[in-house]
């Protein structure tokens, strides 16, 4: 009998409360628009539609003890969003978070035999 390779994949979701405040997708949504200045951009480069990555980000800013998308309405040059100082820190820690859980998950199935 051969010994089959073991992998694991994992996904986090921070919560506050009961409700998901953050997770890959949501920070790969403001990465982008930190990098495009644009919520709507930000949807297109994702495939996601303006009103569900709005809707999002409405859902991270009110979870959040800071907001974390600070947005600006349209006009003559348009509108556009920010990532505020709370935002790039979240972006941080979920990463951080993220690489500790996978090299823990990597360690661990070094131990696995099936």
């Amino acid at each position: 009998m051969t010994k089959n390779k073991v992998n694991i994949s994992f996904r986090i979701w921070f919560y506050t409360g009961n409700e998901k405040f953050l997770g890959k997708g949501r920070v790969e949504l403001l990465e982008r628009i930190d990098k495009t200045g644009s919520i709507s951009s930000a949807a297109k480069g994702m495939k996601m539609s303006y009103r569900q990555a709005w809707q999002m980000v409405n859902e991270m800013n009110e979870r959040a003890s800071e907001i974390v998308v600070e947005k600006s309405l349209g006009g003559k040059g348009g509108g556009g969003a920010t990532i505020t100082k709370a935002g790039e820190k979240a972006i941080q820690q979920f990463h951080e978070f993220e690489k500790k859980v996978a090299q823990f998950i990597a360690d661990e199935s070094k131990n696995l035999n099936f």
